[in-house]
């Protein structure tokens, strides 16, 4: 039993760090997948399998070459020199997608509970400084709570749709998009999101000894991440292209049960964006702490400052304008990991 809880925490864990922002409140379902009509749903499946196979295999090597940090893991797969610049330009990815999380926030706070958009960056700033204070027990304390009741809420969005008029949009929807974007989504999505993921996967892979947990860990998150993925799409794909004018277009999806359990759900939003915020400010302060021997607390605050003061130029801007950016960044390490270096000798 006790294997068992580390292997709901790893998986929870993992599912929590991937659904962020963007995820959790449909803008990266949308632009990843449901845009490209029929085929994300097949897309999502290839999605979810590398996510269950890389996902687990970071983890593992991780704790065979004993990283302390995700810079450890990716000097082993470049080597040291190529390592190091890699690691400098995932020191910036990191950086601004944390931003994008935090953005995330501000902008849920102004859309549905009506307070300043300065508000909800503060609220989140706050939020996060007394759980990272706290380090990786917190981070993984956190998801075990919100990553199941998302599960929950993405099942009740599947609920909500079934028997609507266009509910079988999600198999039949057309697309004007290339085949080269169709089937190239999945892979940015995974490998932008796996490099990001590092920052709490690689510590977590390390921390836990045992070989069969980490692999029921990292099989039981990919599949939650991917059915929350089908779950999404299946959702939105019913309700485009109206809901593509949208910020946060998964809250308009459960808006049709009820004010009060829309409410609960953008609380549920909220969560998953935190959760990925604040494991992406734990692996920032781990990064830079390794390169400088500075303390951990300046350094949290240091990095706080920071993304809310980047976090100005608004969510949809900088998600936009980052995460295909960060993909094509994403795909060498990829294709690292898929070789010969990304092999466990665990």
């Amino acid at each position: 039993m006790r294997s068992w809880g580390k292997t709901a925490q790893i998986a929870f864990t993992y599912t929590g760090t991937i659904v962020g922002a963007g995820f959790a409140t449909g803008q990266e379902i949308m632009r990843f997948f449901t845009r490209y009509g029929a085929a994300a749903t097949l897309t999502i499946l290839i999605a979810g399998l590398l996510f269950i196979w890389l996902g687990t295999r970071m983890m593992l090597l991780a704790g065979a070459i004993r990283a302390h940090s995700y810079e450890d893991l990716n000097r082993h797969l470049f080597g040291p020199k190529i390592g190091d610049w890699f690691n400098l330009f995932s020191l910036f990815m990191l950086f601004g997608i944390t931003t994008v999380m935090l953005a995330g926030g501000g902008s849920l706070f102004n859309e549905h509970f009506r307070l300043s958009y300065q508000t909800g960056l503060l609220v989140t700033l706050l939020l996060a400084y007394l759980v990272v204070s706290r380090g990786l027990t917190a981070i993984v304390a956190v998801n075990s709570v919100v990553v199941p009741l998302m599960v929950l809420f993405c099942s009740l969005v599947v609920v909500a749709t079934i028997g609507s008029p266009q509910a079988d949009n999600w198999l039949t929807l057309g697309s004007d998009y290339s085949a080269l974007s169709v089937w190239s989504a999945p892979l940015l999505y995974v490998s932008y999101n796996l490099v990001t993921a590092q920052a709490v996967l690689v510590p977590l892979g390390s921390a836990i000894r045992e070989r069969q947990t980490i692999i029921r860990g990292g099989i039981l998150g990919g599949v939650l991440i991917t059915a929350m993925l089908i779950a999404g799409h299946f959702a939105m794909s019913s309700q485009m292209p109206g809901i593509t004018q949208f910020e946060i277009p998964m809250s308009r999806l459960i808006a049709k049960l009820g004010s009060g359990v829309q409410l609960l759900f953008i609380g549920v939003i909220f969560g998953e964006i935190f959760t990925t915020y604040v494991a992406n400010i734990y692996g920032l302060t781990l990064q830079i702490r390794q390169r400088t021997g500075w303390s951990g607390k300046p350094v949290i605050i240091a990095i706080l400052v920071g993304t809310f003061l980047v976090g100005q130029i608004g969510f949809s801007k900088l998600l936009s304008t980052l995460y295909p950016l960060f993909g094509l960044f994403g795909l060498i390490w990829f294709v690292r990991m898929m070789g010969g270096r990304g092999r466990s000798a665990r």
